[in-house]
């Protein structure tokens, strides 16, 4: 019997949950699963990710503010569809945990996949106090760290026998280490710090601009070989770019925007960096691990459970810059190390984050939801 889920979630557009779903709809087998995805704003052209089977979309275009059209939208479409289960991901979409249960909906599952800059550590207590609302309404959780998981039990106080940790899944056969010549951008004997994600506040590529300037400003000389990529697109691209030249080193970086390529990006690389404020569980560090690159990574969230400092890429302090040109300097000053930390990053990938794994973890999930 096929089961029909339906994914509600704020926005489907490019992003690591995003990206998760779709190698869930890509791996999950379609005669036990259909699904449907519901937008509670718009959707974009990333759905067309999705190649294994039919995934039907819904945009509701809800309008900021606190009107309820888009409850009663939905509350409509979800009688229409009528799944099995219904699955919201994030704070966003929490809401529609209220509408499915006054359609009827008994099976539900939330996801938690990180927080975003306006709640850094989940202690908002108007928005702990919808969560806390909406606990009863939601069947199972899926967390993907156990920082999540922890913070679900402790401050939301989810009965752990309706919590599951389950880490993102990465394609470590489309993602793997460069074999052979750089693809692009810079010379060979460079080494090119880089990263991949949208560029929103959260995320503070501004931290990895600077130290970049501030490294070629106090080592020119060791710093010479040093070039910087940032991939993606969002409203602090503009103020990276800014930085770079007003510092006259607009020519060592590359900000190509957003990239559908980006498995061969990664092969342009020889480290990864992410500086964000908080973090999940990083899909682009999973693709970088997968990719046989370092990882230098702020001490936050998810991070913390796949960068394992000195072993396969170093952590540092969010938001100090100081301390991200040091981790610079430490890869830029020898080489061997990128070698070394990058095949353990690799092992380690292969080794724990498949994308079967992840898909099975979550069937296991619906079939417990939805009693079978």
């Amino acid at each position: 019997m096929t089961a029909h889920i339906v994914h509600i979630v704020h926005r489907f557009d490019t992003g690591g949950m995003e990206n998760g779903m779709v190698n869930l709809f890509n791996t999950l087998p379609p005669e036990r699963y259909r699904h449907t995805v519901v937008a509670l704003t718009d959707y974009s052209g990333f759905r067309h990710r999705i190649t294994a089977q039919r995934v039907d979309f819904h945009a509701l275009h809800r309008a900021p503010g606190h009107g309820l059209g888009w409850a009663v939208r939905l509350w409509k479409l979800l009688r229409s569809l009528k799944p099995d289960l219904v699955h919201t991901r994030n704070l966003a979409a929490l809401e529609a945990q209220f509408v499915a249960a006054a359609a009827g909906i008994r099976a539900t599952v939330h996801g938690e996949h990180g927080r975003d800059v306006f709640d850094l550590y989940g202690r908002n207590w108007k928005y702990n106090l919808l969560r806390r609302a909406a606990r009863p309404l939601v069947s199972n959780y899926i967390a993907v760290s156990r920082d999540l998981e922890t913070w679900l039990r402790q401050v939301i106080h989810v009965p752990p026998h309706k919590l599951n940790q389950i880490y993102n899944g990465v394609d470590s056969t489309k993602f793997r280490p460069r074999a052979g010549a750089r693809p692009e951008f810079a010379h060979p004997e460079s080494i090119v710090f880089g990263s991949v994600g949208r560029m929103v506040e959260v995320k503070d590529y501004p931290l990895l601009t600077r130290a970049f300037i501030q490294l070629m400003r106090q080592q020119p000389e060791r710093a010479e070989r040093a070039r910087l990529v940032i991939v993606g697109d969002g409203p602090v691209r503009e103020a990276c770019l800014e930085l770079l030249q007003g510092a006259g080193l607009a020519h060592l970086a590359w900000f190509p925007g957003a990239r559908d390529d980006i498995a061969e990006i990664m092969q342009a690389l020889d480290v990864f960096v992410l500086p964000s404020k908080n973090e999940g569980i990083s899909n682009t560090i999973l693709e970088a691990l997968a990719s046989g690159l370092p990882v230098i990574a702020t001490a936050v969230g998810g991070n913390l459970e796949l960068v394992e400092d000195g072993v396969n890429g170093l952590l540092v302090t969010p938001g100090d810059v100081a301390e991200m040109v040091q981790a610079l300097l430490f890869y830029l000053d020898t080489p061997a190390r990128i070698a070394e930390h990058g095949e353990t990053a690799r092992r380690q990938a292969v080794q724990r984050f498949s994308i079967p794994a992840m898909a099975a973890a979550y069937a296991g999930v619906y079939e417990k939801t939805l009693g079978r």
